[in-house]
């Protein structure tokens, strides 16, 4: 691995015209591609095998073209203190509303509020429904302004209005003036770690390359493969913060490589084949991490995996080639580690140098201590993950909105009107062809539902054309991310049981409330296996990078350490609103549903990239004779502050997420930040060199037959030490 790389970087130096402009060439066709693609619309959201998708998917069979994905828009009235909205003034303005909205090109039904018993039963709240004929995000813009000016329209007259439902859902945008922060800290970071403008830019400009050429590829691609905004998030989330990293890594090593006399072509094949090495491997484990989401079986997890996996090793590609590339155009701009501008200094600025850095205090430090250190680790994370046990999975829906969102607004006014469960109500959905009589079914499921707990209302059973299958929509009594509702669904889905027993009908419960809750099941059901295999593949692959079985384990388990501790640390900011206002946590909640599963896909792989950018140092060291102790020293020495600035670079780079106005987003770039934090400054800088330290040799200890049987990866870059003697003494020969 290491000859190859050094001869792909070497390769890459002197050809840097022809390698640069392969890139280019390539960023602008993936540029073009996103100009030129049609627009992506909606992503679908189904969960093949719960039981909810199944009802939906009836629904589209049975009742055709009732439009079951169509958007849905809600404008709620509220009438004036001391009036109710069945005055005449205010009657006559909801009817003017509702006018106005059937004039839509798009839309195929709007509701009179009082034909439908849509007024609350003290009549101050009323609301009209808007079903269009394609999904909420394919709606045209023209026809989201019309239903937000019907809005403004009825507001001018006095009365309360806002606007709620899909109809009015947005891409999800990052925050722009996070992610420019963001970046100016990555930038900030690089100068002070590498010594110069030039170098700081280097890692910059390939991760936006690579940056640019992902997220236009996925764009491009986004209306085939039923892409959506959320994908092009991540994947530009996951794509800049590796990008950066991962080319930090070998213009570091080519400083250090400079600085021991070698010449700059010499400096960049040897940077390429040791840094480069650990890239790979680093890049394929993030790589795993997220292409394992593929085994949860959600499709919208699955495509954003796929989509960030590729974005990583468009990263790690352009770390290997145009890094070296742009090193042999930057000369002597980048300069080695150490060097001044000036070009000689004075004996006291020699005799700094020569002193000890903060890496290799601390690392001196946690040999001589290495039980307490362990110690304090473990259990200051253990305390952080305790509010994970209290963990709360859920969706988003409007009640997640901040209060200053009309969205948020009409879904309070609703509460308000007609109860907390009114904006979760659940479809039932009776299939009774294999059933003698339909409708003694379909009125036995009806009374059941009505014995419960917690049912505000049930209403009568709709029958399709065909009258083998029926509908009947139960208004809980609690909200919709309650316990009582997740309840109150599971009680329904038993009593269906006794219903099919007794009828032949099958009763089934979906709607966005009963899709949550499968939702949420489905993930923590996939965890385990999930876990499993990403874990364990990762685990083979470092046993072959380390040649060790304890220190995969090692690495393994602080891993679990860090991301119980993000998961306690999202739980206390976003389900109880510790230190919420910090970042902008208008409304507390359930967590969102896949965050766990996607935090241990993401926090994984970057994990294991700080383990295998230090820990590969320390068993370059020892390999060369170092002891376990001093190999250890070793690592920190060459590898601990440009670990440290890559930290501080991925945590930037999330943490500009954490701006963004979308509450998923948010949580998702304070989840990453912090977990990269835990990891990176407690785990892989305190807990990993104290276990090695208590471990001794027994850390590199490996059966002689699983090293005989393992392949030689070279990561340690053994292979160009030979090969470099012997070509030393080609050189020699020639010479003479």
């Amino acid at each position: 691995m290491a000859t190859f790389l050094y001869r792909l970087g070497r390769l890459a130096f002197r050809r840097r015209h022809f390698v640069a402009l392969i890139w280019v060439a390539l960023l602008t066709l993936a540029g073009v591609g996103a100009a030129s693609a049609p627009a992506a619309g909606t992503t679908s959201f189904s969960i093949p095998g719960v039981e909810a998708q199944k009802a939906f998917d009836l629904l589209e069979q049975r009742f055709p073209g009732a439009s079951a994905d169509g958007g849905t828009g809600r404008i709620v009235f509220k009438a004036p203190e001391g009036q109710k909205m069945t005055d005449a003034a205010n009657r006559a303005t909801v009817d003017k509303t509702v006018k106005a909205l059937r004039d839509g090109s798009e839309v195929t039904s709007v509701t009179d509020p009082f034909t439908t018993n849509a007024v609350s039963k003290d009549g101050t709240v009323a609301y009209t429904s808007v079903k269009y004929d394609v999904p909420g995000m394919e709606l045209q813009d023209s026809t989201r302004d019309a239903l937000e000016a019907a809005g403004d329209t009825a507001r001018a007259t006095g009365l309360t209005v806002d606007v709620g439902g899909d109809a009015l859902q947005a891409g999800a945008e990052p925050g722009a003036i996070g992610e420019v922060i963001g970046l100016a800290i990555a930038a900030v970071v690089l100068v002070l770690t590498l010594g110069s403008l030039v170098a700081a830019g280097l890692p910059l400009l390939t991760a936006i390359i690579g940056v640019g050429i992902g997220v236009s590829t996925i764009t491009a691609l986004a209306k085939a493969l039923d892409l959506g905004d959320t994908t092009s998030t991540l994947a530009l989330m996951i794509g800049l913060a590796v990008g950066i990293d991962y080319a930090l890594f070998i213009v570091s090593r080519y400083r250090g490589e400079l600085a021991e006399g070698r010449d700059r072509e010499e400096a960049v094949g040897r940077a390429t084949g040791t840094a480069g090495s650990a890239v790979v491997f680093a890049g394929l484990t993030v790589v795993i991490a997220l292409a394992g989401l593929a085994v949860v079986n959600v499709p919208m997890l699955t495509k954003m995996g796929l989509a960030a996996a590729g974005t990583v090793v468009v990263a790690v590609l352009i770390a290997l080639t145009m890094i070296p590339a742009l090193l042999g155009y930057a000369g002597r701009k980048v300069r080695p580690t150490g060097e001044k501008r000036r070009p000689t200094a004075a004996k006291g600025e020699q005799d700094e140098r020569t002193k000890p850095g903060l890496g290799v205090r601390w690392a001196s430090f946690v040999i001589r201590r290495p039980a307490a250190v362990l110690l304090l680790g473990v259990v200051g994370l253990g305390a952080i993950a305790v509010p994970a046990t209290q963990l709360e999975l859920g969706l988003p829906d409007d009640g997640s909105q901040p209060t200053s969102t009309t969205q948020r607004r009409a879904y309070d006014l609703l509460s308000e009107g007609f109860g907390p469960g009114f904006n979760g109500p659940l479809m039932i959905v009776v299939d009774a062809a294999n059933s003698d009589d339909p409708k003694a079914a379909a009125t036995s499921v009806t009374d059941g539902i009505k014995k419960l707990g917690d049912v505000a209302t049930v209403t009568p059973a709709m029958f399709n054309k065909a009258g083998d299958t029926a509908t009947i929509t139960v208004i809980p009594g609690s909200k919709p991310s309650s316990i009582q509702t997740e309840d109150l669904v599971h009680a329904i889905r038993d009593q269906g049981a006794d219903v099919r027993a007794d009828t032949g009908a099958q009763v089934l419960v979906t709607g966005t409330t009963a899709m949550n809750i499968d939702f949420s099941q489905k993930l923590n059901d996939a965890l385990i296996p999930y876990l499993g295999l990403v874990v364990g593949l990762a685990f083979l692959l470092l046993i072959v990078v380390f040649r060790s079985v304890l220190v995969p384990l090692k690495a393994a388990l602080g891993f679990l350490l860090s991301v119980l501790a993000a998961l306690g640390a999202v739980v206390a900011v976003f389900q109880w609103g510790w230190l919420g206002g910090l970042i902008g946590v208008e409304e507390t909640g359930p967590i969102m549903s896949m965050m766990p599963i996607f935090m241990v896909g993401v926090v994984f792989g970057l994990a294991m990239d700080y383990e295998v950018f230090l820990v590969t140092r320390m068993r370059e060291a020892y390999v060369h004779g170092e002891s376990p102790s001093q190999a250890v020293v070793t690592g920190f020495r060459h590898s601990a502050r440009v670990v440290a600035a890559a930290a501080v670079i991925m945590m930037a780079v999330f943490g500009g997420f954490i701006s963004s106005s979308e509450s998923m987003i948010k949580m998702i770039g304070f989840g990453l930040a912090i977990a990269v934090f835990f990891d990176a400054f407690v785990v892989r800088m305190a807990i990993v060199p104290a276990v090695l330290a208590l471990l001794g040799k027994r850390a590199w200890w490996l059966p002689k037959w699983l090293d005989r049987a393992l392949p030689n990866v070279d990561v340690e870059g053994e292979g160009l030490r030979t090969s470099s003697d012997a070509g030393e003494e080609d050189r020699e020969l020639v010479r003479v």
